[in-house]
């Protein structure tokens, strides 16, 4: 008996909760298609030409991006001294459509004496706010955080 009210006053505030919910209009409307407006401002499509730069145009931000992440994140005074067998490797190579990309690789001079493999790639309004071309880098056996593991590949194509 005692089950059989408390299911009826659940299902009373269930119905309760379901109509303030309709009053104050929370109840999800179905979706409607883009007007006129919208079609033309706000939905004009991206728009890659594929104008990138080459790949020496990044290592000036990675050298100063790898130089700022040891010293914040990993108190090394590791840096980039220079680079040498900078080279593209690919050029959007995934579906039509897609944002414009150049990857490229290279062999940076590090300030502990050794080289390492950066693999990078450059990539149309990823930049700031999506104003100009961006960068996404990888140094191989210095990725501390792991964000391109194993060996820096999924900085790659």
């Amino acid at each position: 008996m005692a089950s059989a009210i408390i299911r009826n006053r659940l299902a009373g505030f269930g119905l309760f909760g379901a109509l303030i919910c309709a009053g104050l209009g929370l109840v999800p409307a179905p979706a409607q298609a883009a007007n006129g407006l919208e079609k033309s401002m706000l939905m004009s499509g991206t728009g890659y030409d594929g104008a990138l730069p080459p790949c020496e145009a990044a290592l000036g931000t990675i050298s100063r991006r790898f130089e700022t992440k040891e010293s914040r994140f990993w108190q090394s005074n590791l840096q980039i001294l220079g680079y040498e067998r900078v080279r593209q490797i690919a050029f959007s190579p995934w579906a039509r459509g897609t944002i414009p990309r150049r990857f490229c690789s290279a062999v940076a001079l590090v300030s502990d004496g050794r080289k390492h493999r950066v693999d990078y790639w450059i990539g149309e309004d990823t930049g700031m706010i999506g104003a100009s071309w961006g960068v996404e880098w990888c140094v191989v056996g210095l990725d501390r955080n792991w964000a391109y593991n194993p060996a820096c590949k999924m900085a790659r194509p």
